[in-house]
């Protein structure tokens, strides 16, 4: 790929970017926050993200064959547009909070689906059929990763509207596990 990098040490990069994107991603959709604080793991997951793409997207130099993993490559780097743009452009003001969970989500699941195929593709006991379901494993998976996916979207959605001020008018100082961390 590189010079002086061998293909299995370019692989083995490409996978702890995307699992640590995935795991970033999960974190930051747990508990979401506006704070200074929370710009790191969010910046984590972006990046690590953003790179986890690009690096995949380069395995056509090696062998090119366009596949659907390519595909949702390409849709992820587009969907960071408007995530980027709500996160650090618009910080995350008014409607853009929503853009903002909706792209962090879909590149969470994108990078999640990628991983999803590659463990059954590379898997000879996941690729092997019970006979006792009717449907499909990977469709079972890409199903729980759906509702994953949109538990996660709506939960952060929750923690960053600005509505959720109690009754009796005093707002509520919100712990996070990231401002914790910071």
């Amino acid at each position: 790929m590189f010079p002086g990098v061998s293909l299995s040490t370019y692989t083995t990069a490409h996978v702890v970017l995307s699992l640590i994107g995935i795991a970033a991603g999960v974190l930051v959709l747990l508990r979401p926050s506006r704070t200074p604080k929370a710009f790191g793991v969010t910046s984590l997951f972006l990046a690590t993200t953003l790179a986890g793409n690009v690096s995949g997207l380069l395995y056509l130099i090696v062998f090119p064959h366009f596949g659907v993993g390519h595909a949702i490559g390409i849709a992820s780097l587009i969907v960071f547009a408007p995530t980027l743009l709500a996160l650090w452009r618009h910080r995350l003001a008014g409607n853009w909070r929503h853009v903002w969970v909706a792209g962090a989500t879909t590149l969470l699941y994108f990078n999640a689906v990628i991983a999803v195929m590659q463990v059954f593709s590379k898997s000879s006991y996941l690729r092997t059929p019970p006979t006792t379901t009717p449907v499909s494993p990977p469709l079972l998976a890409h199903l729980l990763l759906v509702f994953v996916c949109l538990c996660l979207a709506l939960h952060a959605l929750g923690a960053l509207h600005s509505d959720n001020a109690p009754a009796n008018g005093r707002r509520v100082k919100h712990l996070y596990v990231v401002d914790r961390w910071g």
